[in-house]
């Protein structure tokens, strides 16, 4: 495949070992802190349609939404700022904690961080499923934001560090995995709460309590990373954990690389001043920028809000709870696709698929809702054009949960060095919560303005990421963590910041291959090619 990233990368390191049953129970434990983010993700849409609910914390949108299709616009019924707050106020909760939990992360190690924000999730989960007024809702959304921030700035850095490189793109994404696991488990649950006539809402709310018991608990038993028991000077522990995470006694090149980087981090005593250096400038672009295009492909509009929207455009109660159920399924199946395939095909071909997958869906999305409410906001979908939009809203999830998802926590929490690695996790975190926050925030109201357009607004961003990728986004498939400064060194545009003395990079040039005229080349690395 031509394009500016994939660049030949060659003599990187093979580290003796194989992949262990440790290693493996490890990263899928840990991965269960996914759970807590997307039965979250899936469980804020479906309350919010609930009549019980609205009746008793949004009344005046539960009048509007109760309005008859003929004169009501159907774009606006659902727009109300203090609805939206109780959904995004979680994340912009999270973005604060990322900051907390980068400094946790290096003071007392993964495994503490990913139990702390599994207790403050536990919390959260209880005073939501209890509250009496919005005020306990935004204070429970609040802890449960704080318990994601921690969780979700150090999970996919947990699993980065624990896995072998072959299989480091397959270990990772079990946390998208989780994530879609989590969204499907919530709008069952949904579907299944709506029927109660009291307290279904209650049920759903505090059931978020479950995926925290199981990540709590998880964190127990779980050992740390080498690389974290060797930035607070454990050396013996992390090289114990190295040989059982291996399968082999010999782990002696792997340990000394991390030793060495890990020497080079101790001699950093600010991440965050040092990650704006000039060396860095490819991890900290790519960091900032992945997270900012995977908001604004617009999927959070679907599972924050698939029952809404499904309700906004035509459909009952049960079918909009349904649709979310099946565009749950479509999530869950499509992640396990990209888990079976990214260590195979590697991360910038699914990228490039899913985005150009997700752009045809948008458009198509966007002309079937204008063909039947047009800018006036009235009318209703007929059954047969219902159904096609239902078909592509799910090819469009999709080609978002087979790249785009798993690869916008993946790619991030494997091109850090060790010294700066969970000051650049955190920042992944706080950018996507951002506009996780932004978008949750705006998105009705959005609606209400834009209309079908809306969908058009997303499908531009879809395009100008898709061309990020294709120029700027190298190739990261089965290349160490800690020699990740090789693939920078080949890249057409990232090269110039690199300079030849950094950790993981040959002195020799030789040994680096790839410029702007290598755009057609594979990746070989080792015996192995793409």
């Amino acid at each position: 495949m031509a394009g500016g990233g994939f660049v030949a990368v060659s003599n990187v390191k093979r580290y003796e070992g194989h992949v262990t049953a440790y290693v493996v129970i490890s990263c899928i434990v840990a991965a269960t802190g996914g759970l807590m983010f997307g039965y979250d993700i899936g469980i804020s849409g479906g309350v919010t349609s609930m009549e019980e609910f609205l009746k008793k914390f949004f009344p005046s949108v539960y009048r509007k939404s109760e309005a008859s299709s003929s004169n009501t616009n159907q774009y606006c019924k659902f727009d109300s700022q203090l609805l939206t707050l109780f959904t995004s106020s979680l994340y912009l909760a999270a973005l604060v904690a990322s900051f907390a939990a980068s400094v946790c992360n290096r003071l007392f190690g993964r495994k503490v961080t990913m139990l702390i924000g599994g207790i403050i999730f536990l919390v959260g989960a209880f005073i939501n499923g209890f509250a009496q007024d919005v005020a306990m809702l935004i204070i429970g959304r609040i802890l449960l934001g704080i318990g994601i921030g921690f969780d979700n700035s150090t999970v996919p850095v947990y699993l980065s560090e624990m896995a072998p490189p072959n299989i480091r793109g397959a270990l990772n994404i079990c946390f998208q995995m989780a994530i879609t696991v989590g969204i499907l488990i919530a709008n069952l649950l949904n579907y299944a709460f709506s029927k109660m006539k009291h307290n279904g809402w209650r049920w759903s709310l505090g059931l978020a309590a479950v995926p925290a018991l199981i990540m709590t608990f998880g964190a127990i038993f779980l050992p740390d990373t080498p690389n974290s028991f060797i930035q607070r000077g454990k050396h013996e522990k992390a090289k114990q954990i190295l040989q059982s995470i291996r399968g082999t006694q010999n782990v002696d090149e792997e340990f000394q690389d991390l030793l060495e980087a890990s020497e080079v981090a101790r001699q950093v005593k600010d991440p965050w001043k040092n990650i704006r250096k000039r060396k860095y400038r490819p991890q900290l672009v790519i960091t900032l920028l992945i997270p900012f295009f995977q908001q604004l492909t617009g999927i959070n509009v679907i599972m924050f809000y698939a029952p809404v929207l499904f309700k906004t455009i035509g459909f009952g109660d049960d079918s909009s709870l349904m649709a979310a159920v099946i565009t749950g399924l479509v999530n869950v199946f499509s992640t396990f696709v990209s888990l079976l395939t990214v260590d195979r095909f590697g991360r910038r071909f699914l990228f490039l698929q899913g985005g150009g997958q997700m752009l045809i869906c948008q458009i198509t999305v966007a002309l079937l809702i204008a063909s039947q409410f047009g800018t006036s906001g009235h009318g209703t979908f007929s059954k047969p054009v219902g159904n096609v939009a239902i078909a592509f809203i799910c090819l469009y999830v999709a080609g978002f949960a087979w790249s785009w998802g798993p690869l916008g926590w993946l790619v991030p929490s494997e091109i850090f060095p060790l010294e700066i690695r969970s000051a650049g996790q955190s920042i992944n975190v706080s950018v996507n919560m951002l506009f996780t926050f932004i978008i949750g925030q705006v998105f009705l109201t959005l609606l209400c303005h834009f209309k079908y357009g809306l969908f058009f607004f997303f499908a531009g961003f879809v395009i100008l990421m898709t061309i990020f990728v294709f120029y700027f986004v190298p190739e990261t498939k089965n290349v160490p963590i800690e020699e990740m400064n090789r693939v920078w060194k080949a890249h057409w545009f990232w090269k110039r910041f690199i300079p030849d003395d950094a950790v993981g990079l040959a002195h020799d040039s030789d040994n680096v291959q790839g410029n702007g005229k290598d755009k057609g080349k594979a990746v070989e690395l080792g015996s192995s090619s793409v």
